[in-house]
């Protein structure tokens, strides 16, 4: 597992490398393994992996609890849909979702993120992301995330994006409305 441990590291590093003058740093590669650590102890983790001569990308989370805790800090109202299908069970916590620059990335984003949520018969993958951090959120976006609005966790300083990925229709159908962007003034909008 160890060998593995640092090739994701690795794959972190080379994801979503930093544009020169970007004023955005990405925690450091011993800050991603300790996240790394603590997210395998959760309940359900799990984590796919795609090769071709090399760690090309990787999807991990674990389930979201049935109780709703996930969303704690959550800003406004959430949407009704999301919460039915988080009592229901049917929601996905991703951690990470890092694909090395590759012309095919958001083809292969898409199959790690839906390999993961058919593996856990869930319906809505979920993921927050600092504000700040304009790449990753470019990334998600790119790759079918929908932003939903904003989460402040107690006790942290930092505001999050908090954005879902629907998988098939009927978990698309219960989206329907949620598709914003910062600063639009719908719903997630700042």
């Amino acid at each position: 597992m160890e060998g593995l441990r640092q090739d994701l590291v690795e794959l972190y590093g080379a994801s979503c490398p930093a544009a020169p003058g970007d004023p955005y740093r990405r925690p450091g590669r011993q800050s991603f393994s300790d996240r790394l650590t603590t997210d395998m102890r959760r309940p359900g983790f799990a984590l796919v992996i795609a090769e071709t001569d090399g760690l090309t990308g990787c999807a991990f989370g674990f389930p979201v609890c049935d109780d709703g805790s996930w969303w704690l800090g959550f800003e406004g109202t959430l949407p009704r849909g999301i919460g039915q299908l988080t009592v229901s069970g049917g929601v996905f916590a991703f951690a990470a979702v890092m694909i090395r620059p590759h012309a095919q990335g958001r083809r292969l984003a898409r199959r790690l993120q839906e390999r993961l949520l058919a593996d856990h018969q869930a319906s809505l993958g979920a993921t927050l992301v600092d504000r700040a951090d304009g790449p990753t959120l470019a990334a998600l976006r790119s790759w079918g995330w929908l932003d939903i609005g904003e989460l402040r966790r107690p006790m942290s300083p930092t505001t999050f994006r908090a954005l879902v990925y629907p998988r098939g229709e009927r978990a698309m159908a219960r989206m329907e409305g949620l598709v914003t962007m910062p600063g639009d003034g719908g719903p997630g909008g700042a």
